[in-house]
């Protein structure tokens, strides 16, 4: 079902959909994953991520510099990078 993600191609995506810079970037992807990580699974083995509860805990970090929008901008546009690669979606 799912293609291989190149992480690069997924930043530099994003990247230029935002004009934020890589770094900010990087990070605001590696504590998602954390979170995800986090998230325990239901009894299908899917995890339902709340988009505000992420947003919240990404910008709780204190060496994220980024606003709401921002967060919340590069996240939307990373989940329909993955809907078009096959990889994610939502749950009904």
């Amino acid at each position: 079902m799912s293609q291989e993600i190149n992480e690069q191609e997924l930043i530099n995506h994003i990247a230029s959909e935002t004009g934020v810079d890589v770094k900010s970037i990087q990070m605001v992807l590696k504590y998602e994953q954390k979170f995800i990580n986090d998230a325990k699974a239901d009894k299908k083995g899917e995890v339902d991520i709340d988009i505000d509860d992420l947003v919240d805990y990404v910008l709780s970090k204190a060496d994220v510099k980024l606003d709401e929008m921002t967060v919340e901008e590069i996240l939307d546009i990373e989940m329909n990078y993955l809907i078009k690669k096959g990889v994610a979606g939502y749950l009904d």
